[in-house]
């Protein structure tokens, strides 16, 4: 038995969506426990990409069991449509398969409307949000107004909830917003449609976890985002809505920490960032574009082009001490494929000072310039190697030097897209 947590070590766009693909042949229960349909995470099975925002991405294997836990912000449209689009690939998604926390929150439209209202008035300010609610549902949750999947089965208190909320959230976009108000009652009508349908996959999955652990059950636990965007540890304001790190996963899902055995950090062998924010190894050449355009940068809930640079290591090493990393898995180095010659930021010049972490203050990180370290590239392709031995040299230097500067161990190589396109060095579940 064994309990895993992958999270991103960088900005999110990782490649977690493979990771937890591949782990989910060994484990039994999968799931995710922050987040909303912000993230999506991008599978490549036989050929055929598979984008999903809310389900965990273990549901494309048979016989495992899926949970959406009470730290995610749910909006049960876009569910519905990612379970009507697996249906249509002759993948029914059946209660036995998903279980959603009866506590998890909703997105209602008005928190779509105001996202949207907030950022167009920040102008050229915006942080860039996707515009889905996720923010203004957490506020809601904060303050003790959210409206939770239970409550989609109650006509009366949905009402109620209705009501208040509206009151608030109509003034602002009327008054301060200059928007259209929300109807009361047809929102009503739809979200006890949406509980009506989504009713016979509602539990307790904290309960659930416990069974299952109990039985000796191997439990993933699936992160979004990246310990980067985190609210209280990223870099804020150009952060999401929730705690994006591996601490998450006890709140998010109902599981106490003494349950967790290894947490694994998902790396992409360079970095990218969606949207605004400091990036200091950032790259705005030829070699980042090129990047861009080889590893498909391009986001999987907006379709927006990240930004591409070099490896910061800064960004890594303090996602290793802030979620207690038990090793790494890097993702994407077959994009590097083809570069001459290859940088890794291994530390910042702050003023007269070197630093291997990236600061709190947003201040001190837009006034940071990399100190990179280089390395040899490869021409081979690398896709179709499966041994960590039959790499070509230069790769296996860059690997080694990416552990090394890490200070744990990897765990997996991702040289390709594909599911079958992976080295594993260490199993989790073994």
């Amino acid at each position: 038995m064994a309990n895993v947590v992958i999270i991103g070590t960088q900005w999110g766009d990782e490649g977690k969506g493979k990771v937890v693909d591949l782990l989910t042949q060994k484990a039994d229960c999968i799931v995710r426990f922050q987040g909303g349909n912000n993230a999506g995470h991008t599978l490549v099975v036989n050929g055929r990409k598979y984008i999903f925002h809310l389900i965990p991405s273990g549901i494309l294997h048979p016989g495992k069991v899926c949970m959406i836990g009470n730290g995610v912000v749910l909006d049960p449209a876009v569910l519905i449509q990612e379970m009507d689009r697996l249906r249509d690939c002759g993948m029914p998604v059946t209660p036995e398969r998903l279980v959603i926390s009866r506590y998890t929150h909703v997105i209602m439209p008005y928190h779509r409307a105001l996202d949207l209202a907030r950022e167009g008035r920040k102008g050229a300010h915006r942080i860039g949000t996707t515009g889905r609610g996720i923010g203004p549902c957490y506020e809601d949750k904060v303050c003790r107004g959210g409206i939770r999947m239970h409550d989609l089965l109650h006509r009366k208190a949905l009402r109620e909830k209705l009501k208040r909320n509206l009151e608030e959230k109509n003034f602002l976009l009327e008054r301060f917003f200059g928007e259209k108000p929300l109807d009361a009652a047809s929102i009503e009508e739809e979200y006890l449609a949406y509980g009506e349908r989504l009713s016979p996959y509602l539990d307790n999955v904290s309960m659930r976890l416990q069974d299952a652990d109990r039985k000796g059950c191997n439990l993933l636990f699936e992160g979004a985002q990246g310990t980067h965007l985190d609210i209280d540890h990223g870099t804020y304001p150009f952060v999401t809505s929730s705690n994006t790190v591996a601490g998450n996963a006890c709140c998010g899902a109902g599981i106490g920490p003494t349950r967790i055995h290894t947490v694994l950090g998902v790396v992409k062998a360079y970095t990218t960032r969606v949207g605004g924010g400091p990036f200091p190894s950032e790259l705005k050449d030829e070699t980042g574009e090129a990047m861009r355009e080889r590893g498909g940068e391009f986001g999987a809930t907006t379709g927006r082009p990240r930004r591409c640079g070099w490896l910061d290591m800064a960004v890594v090493n303090t996602s290793v001490r802030l979620n207690g990393l038990s090793g790494l898995i890097v993702t994407k180095l077959d994009v590097l494929t083809g570069i001459p010659s290859l940088k890794i930021c291994v530390a910042y010049k702050c003023g007269n000072e070197r630093i291997q972490a990236i600061p709190p203050e947003l201040e001190a990180i837009e006034a940071c310039e990399p100190i990179c370290e280089e390395f040899p590239g490869w021409e081979n392709d690398i896709s179709r190697v499966r041994r960590f031995s039959d790499l070509p040299g230069n790769t296996v230097r860059y690997l080694k030097a990416v552990e090394e500067l890490a200070g744990v161990p990897l765990y997996v190589v991702s040289v390709g897209p594909g599911r079958e396109e992976t080295i594993v060095l260490r199993h989790p579940f073994e």
